[in-house]
């Protein structure tokens, strides 16, 4: 319970911190619209005062005072105009510098829990969306009208028939928006729905475009985009359709009320009850107190798309206040322990790991072997944190990684991944995990312990040569390679690798055997995937992973020696090929 309120308080604080200032700044938006409503009287006024004064006394000088009065007029108004658009363009940067960087750090941890890039990626749109809403003519539309009033009161005090006039027609453009509100509500969920697919497929194709254009079905990807690109298609364009008719409809209506205040003014004015002036006084107020709405109606479909944004970055803020701040611990130097863990998948909460336990010490490496789809990457995105178990724990020293600051434990753990993919940056930072002021002796320090320091000092601008995007500017070895050496930065007390030698050559294997060798030697932990034996030469401990269970845990001779009484034996057979037992019987 008092966790609970904990983290209801959190949340509370955040959102405080979101809107923080933001109702003082409203206020003043809305004074000083309330100021601009006022001030765009003056058109009315002038039109008011030159037929029933100026024109009527002849008098050259009153037409003069008169005119100065009204630019006088019209350039404060212009000025608040300006200063009002300022300052929402000022709130939407503020907000953008707030919550793009927690929305970009929601988007790189939404891929670990089954979303699609695309997906990931909308939070950065959003703020976006909302930005540039407050950039556009909706914001000040929204603030201009509560002081419709002013308009319908100035008009009623001309003549009580044309303010009950416009005050029909404005409620009339208030129901259209209304509807359009409820019509385009829904529309706007599915066609949001509708692009995210449309562009997850569009990265996928993205993704693959070499396999795409080798074997000759980018066609086909094609087509496949352009069936989601035509359902995306079809909602965009009946959401359009809904927001441009009530545009029309209230446009066609403000000019048709335009004129019937017009033929009315002028039926009263025959009648005697209203003066030529007031005539055009009345059908300009009219069209001034009736264009928020219509300015409201035509970009209410931003407006509803800024609202789903805000809607979400709120949430995004809310679901980042769950996370307390972890107490500074000492660095890990003993063991690493598993304790009965079971792993889901993220998303689809299939269960790929159960129960599984094991302890390794400092200065020991584990191998980890067995058939394809066992669950051996699985394994290694709970223990180094990707996945979160689903119960058990992963513990450093005995603290579970969950009690450890995200950056913090990144400095314990090295990471190798099967598909490696660099940042676009040089080749530096990639090893230097993007550190704004790296200590350069690390840097070489971790290329030579991955045997890459030769092969980089060969490349143009060495360390500092660019990579472009995904690394492209090295092979599949050498980006591996580069990879090993990030994973080695900082000497992280543990080192995991899921098939580390997959695209090295002879050179790289024996790199790669002398790292694992450096990282017992200094007392660190290494935990090695491999399908390929030569990448476990320098283990002394073996695991066998299948069925997303671990059916042996052991010394590498007592597992993999043949004729071996142990329950682990049938599976071997099964899971090792014969060249891989007399590769891991060599001694560590």
């Amino acid at each position: 319970m008092a966790k609970s309120k904990e983290l209801t308080a959190a949340k509370r604080r955040n959102l405080a911190e979101l809107t923080r200032g933001l109702r003082g700044i409203v206020l003043f938006l809305f004074l000083i619209s309330g100021t601009i409503n006022i001030l765009a009287l003056t058109g009315s006024l002038y039109m008011m005062q030159i037929y029933d004064r100026a024109l009527s006394s002849g008098s050259i000088p009153t037409l003069v005072v008169l005119s100065t009065l009204a630019i006088g007029l019209y350039l404060f108004q212009g000025g608040f105009d300006v200063i009002r658009s300022q300052v929402l363009v000022r709130v939407g940067s503020r907000l953008d510098r707030k919550v793009a960087p927690l929305a970009h750090r929601v988007a790189i941890d939404m891929p670990r829990f089954g979303f699609s890039t695309s997906e990931a990626l909308e939070r950065g749109r959003d703020v976006d969306t909302v930005r540039g809403f407050l950039g556009s003519q909706g914001p000040a539309a929204l603030f201009d009208l509560p002081w419709m009033p002013i308009y319908l009161a100035f008009v009623y005090f001309l003549h009580p028939l044309i303010g009950a006039l416009t005050f029909a027609g404005a409620f009339v453009l208030t129901v259209l928006t209304i509807v359009s509100e409820i019509l385009t509500k829904r529309l706007s969920l599915s066609t949001r729905k509708a692009t995210l697919a449309r562009n997850t497929i569009a990265d996928c194709n993205a993704r693959n475009a070499e396999v795409l254009k080798a074997m000759g079905f980018a066609n086909r990807a094609v087509s496949r985009f352009n069936d989601a690109n035509g359902e995306h298609l079809e909602l965009q364009t009946k959401a359009n359709d809904i927001t441009g008719t009530f545009a029309a409809v209230s446009r066609v209506l403000r000019m048709l009320l335009q004129s019937a205040v017009l033929g009315l003014g002028a039926y009263l004015t025959i009648k005697g009850e209203l003066s030529a002036g007031a005539i055009i006084a009345c059908s300009v107020t009219a069209a001034r107190a009736l264009a928020p709405v219509d300015l409201a109606i035509g970009n209410w479909k931003s407006f509803v798309a800024a609202r789903m944004a805000y809607q979400r970055l709120r949430d995004t803020v809310v679901a980042l206040a769950g996370a307390e701040e972890p107490m500074k611990l000492p660095v890990p130097a003993r063991r690493l322990s598993v304790e009965k863990a079971t792993v889901a998948v993220p998303g689809s909460g299939q269960v790929v790991l159960s129960d599984i336990s094991f302890e390794l010490d400092a200065g020991q490496a584990l191998g980890i072997i067995g058939p394809s789809a066992g669950g051996k990457t699985s394994m290694v995105r709970a223990l180094t944190g990707i996945w979160p178990v689903l119960r058990g724990n992963v513990r450093l020293d005995g603290a579970d990684l969950t009690q450890w600051h995200q950056d913090e434990i990144g400095q314990h753990i090295g990471y190798l991944p099967q598909d490696v993919s660099l940042m676009d940056a040089t080749i530096e930072q990639n090893i230097c995990r993007l550190e704004p002021d790296p200590d350069s002796r690390k840097v070489v320090e971790a290329a030579q312990a991955a045997g890459v320091h030769d092969m980089i000092l060969r490349m143009p601008e060495g360390y500092r040569t660019q990579l472009g995007p995904q690394g492209a500017a090295l092979s599949a070895g050498q980006r591996q390679r580069v990879a090993l050496a990030r994973a080695l930065y900082g000497n992280p007390f543990v080192v995991i690798m899921d098939e580390p030698n997959s695209n090295l050559d002879g050179e790289g294997e024996a790199a790669l055997t002398q790292a694992i060798e450096s990282i017992r030697m200094r007392g660190g932990i290494a935990i090695v995937i491999a399908h390929r034996p030569s990448a476990l030469v320098a283990v002394d401990l073996v695991a066998i992973v299948q069925g997303g269970r671990m059916v042996a845990f052991g010394k590498k001779q007592d597992i993999m020696t043949p004729g071996l009484q142990s329950t682990a034996k049938p599976v071997v057979d099964e899971a090792v090929s014969e060249e891989l037992q007399e590769q891991v019987r060599r001694p560590a």
